[in-house]
């Protein structure tokens, strides 16, 4: 859909004049960095049984796991990814002071490596791996080399448990400190940002309703409809790479990069 240039600068407008400003990201986000959807039409679970990466799976029969998990890895990582203009727009308006945090539900790291730096990890983290006994947390490259040379599973160098990744498999919660960060984060906001998320899974869908319900205006960026739209004051059906930067301009500069639209809505 067409973005309507007036909807964006408004939309930069609350978030310049807002005491805290949080965005929420999904895979959405990551998508133009050429990281696949897990769960969109021809999606990772589409190919692929969630079963094999359960952390049942991981007690039972931890080599297996690991060398699955290692197949997987390859195919979402094969080539070298880098931040898309989206991560680099919200990096930016956090070092302009414009934006305080951003909640993600992704793994890949990519926020951090455009410059984020209040970056709230609600799955965890690709780029760790963790002891199943000892919690140690180590980098997870140098492991995963270990893996594929033969260590299967790998093991903690201090206590030798097994290490599993650093992310949230199926079957286990979400970090405790990390959900209470976003859900802190969510209900001081004064203006809650979605990039790229369908808002489906919970409980990561929650936080932009506890932020609605607290009273903060809800901006959305999707290509798609989502379960929030009708409580969303700017609701964008558009490429986040599209959004994201345009209205980052209307935020710092109040040029958004006006096209020549016709009047309307963010809404279709």
């Amino acid at each position: 859909m067409t973005v309507d240039a007036d909807d964006l600068r408004f939309a930069a407008r609350v978030i310049r004049e807002a005491d805290t400003a949080v965005a929420m990201t999904g895979a959405g986000a990551s998508t133009a960095s050429g990281i696949p959807d897990f769960r969109g039409d021809d999606g990772l679970w589409d190919r692929h049984d969630p079963d094999d990466f359960h952390v049942s799976r991981l007690d039972r029969d931890p080599g297996g796991f690991w060398r699955d998990r290692l197949a997987l890895h390859d195919e979402i990582y094969g080539d070298a990814i880098e931040p898309n203009a989206a991560h680099e727009a919200l990096a930016d308006l956090e070092s302009t002071g414009h934006l305080d945090r951003v909640v993600t539900q992704n793994i890949d790291g990519l926020h951090v490596a455009a410059g984020s730096e209040g970056v709230v990890t609600i799955h965890g983290s690709g780029q760790r791996s963790v002891c199943r006994d000892c919690g140690r947390r180590v980098p997870a490259e140098p492991v995963r080399e270990r893996a594929r040379d033969g260590e299967l599973p790998p093991r903690c160098e201090e206590c030798e448990g097994v290490l599993k990744p650093g992310v949230v498999l199926f079957g286990e919660s979400l970090p405790e400190h990390a959900l209470f960060e976003a859900q802190s984060l969510a209900e001081r906001a004064d203006v809650f940002l979605v990039a790229g998320s369908s808002l489906t899974v919970e409980p990561a869908a929650s936080l932009p309703r506890t932020a609605a319900d607290r009273g903060a205006t809800m901006v959305l960026v999707n290509l798609e409809r989502t379960p929030l739209s009708d409580r969303a004051e700017y609701d964008f059906r558009a490429d986040v790479t599209d959004v994201l930067p345009r209205l980052r301009d209307a935020v710092v500069t109040g040029d958004p990069h006006d096209p020549k639209d016709p009047p309307g809505t963010g809404r279709p």
